[in-house]
């Protein structure tokens, strides 16, 4: 079943092979029918019926995925001027905790998250294949028509069930911090064009602690050029294994409504 993906990763620069897992990984959320963990503000938002809310310490028992040959990113609940926090730090590592959802994005279709960034990755480029790390990610993942898939898209969800258990989603959006991009800036990945960033935060503005709210549905017809499918998936990542450098920060809750 799996000979076509073994071949392709094979056949990959090892560099290049590590750096694609590290992608693929990224996005291969567990399926909604697959255990997880429900929120308990399940309708926190005081004017919306069915709003998620995930407190940190709910984030700490997301599923964690780890990646073939990266040291782990370490996550622990920590509380800072009464505030908890789910704090992740990296020093030359990679990986992410990640959690099954089932969202129609047209009832509920904002999210709201905060990032305090507490070590940064100055030389850091989510569009560049050698420097692509990032001291805070959000990822989304979304369900949609697979028979879209191209040959190689279906080798690379190969390979995905192969290392994690879960194949690629049909498309993944992310929400990262950057210092080199523009606020706004969607950046296609350069190994498979299932996965899209969009930069909310470099420099200038992702030190302090803030509340980043944003439009899932508009933010996904930007980066991909039609409506999007259902939410199927939710991650947190704090990666450095390309810069070889350390990167923390701290992530607050996080709200669908």
């Amino acid at each position: 079943m799996y000979i076509r993906a073994m071949w392709f990763s094979r056949s990959l620069p090892s560099v290049g092979a590590s750096a694609l897992v590290l992608a693929l990984t990224a996005c291969a959320l567990p399926s909604p029918r697959s255990s997880s963990v429900a929120p308990t503000g399940s309708e926190s938002h005081p004017n919306v019926q069915g709003a998620q809310l995930w407190q940190p310490s709910e984030m700490a028992q997301w599923r964690e995925v780890r990646f073939p040959g990266k040291s782990q990113t370490q996550y622990q609940v920590v509380r800072d001027q009464g505030q908890a926090w789910l704090r992740a730090d990296a020093q030359r590592s990679a990986s992410l905790l990640s959690q099954a959802l089932d969202i129609d994005v047209g009832q509920q279709g904002r999210i709201r998250f905060a990032w305090r960034i507490e070590a940064l990755l100055r030389e850091a480029d989510v569009a560049r294949r050698d420097k692509e790390d990032s001291p805070a990610r959000l990822i989304l993942a979304f369900d949609g028509n697979r028979s879209e898939f191209s040959a190689q898209d279906w080798a690379l969800s190969e390979l995905s069930q192969l290392m994690t258990g879960e194949p690629m989603p049909y498309a993944t959006l992310m929400y990262v911090w950057c210092p080199t991009r523009a606020v706004d800036t969607v950046v296609h990945n350069p190994r498979t064009d299932r996965i899209r960033k969009i930069v909310v935060a470099n420099p200038q503005n992702a030190s302090d602690a803030r509340a980043i709210e944003r439009d899932i549905a508009a933010d996904y017809e930007r980066a991909f050029g039609r409506p999007p499918g259902r939410l199927v998936g939710i991650a947190i990542m704090t990666d450095s294994d390309n810069t070889q450098g350390r990167a923390r920060t701290l992530y607050g809750p996080i709200q669908i409504w």
